[in-house]
């Protein structure tokens, strides 16, 4: 059982990438509704909601996950204390190159840093 602390939660990146590839894709749905939810809240910045994320890349066939990494990744830098950092304009490139995956878990690398 993840262990959740201010907000977070703190999950095994092996396992969790693992069980995207093993449910094709769906266990990444979550991930990402969950982790949406659980960076906005220890950023303390406003932000769409999880399942208005996972509306929108449906909707978009995908486009509007490239604006959510770049937000993401501002978030990220925003609770690691190091606001205008450029970890949205990497989270952005790396999403460009379809490896969304990666981002997925960079970001939560830096919520189990947080919450662990």
């Amino acid at each position: 059982m993840p262990a959740m602390m201010r907000g977070g939660v703190n999950r095994n990146l092996v396992v969790s990438i693992v069980l995207v590839f093993v449910t094709c894709g769906i266990y990444g749905l979550y991930w990402i509704y969950k982790l949406n939810d659980e960076i906005t809240a220890l950023s303390g910045e406003p932000g769409t909601s999880g399942g208005m994320v996972i509306l929108l890349n449906l909707v978009t066939c995908g486009i509007y996950s490239i604006y959510w990494y770049y937000k993401m990744g501002q978030k990220v830098d925003i609770i690691k204390g190091q606001r205008g950092e450029s970890s949205g304009i990497m989270f952005l490139v790396i999403g460009l190159f379809g490896l969304g995956i990666v981002n997925l878990a960079l970001i939560q690398d830096t919520e189990n840093h947080i919450v662990g």
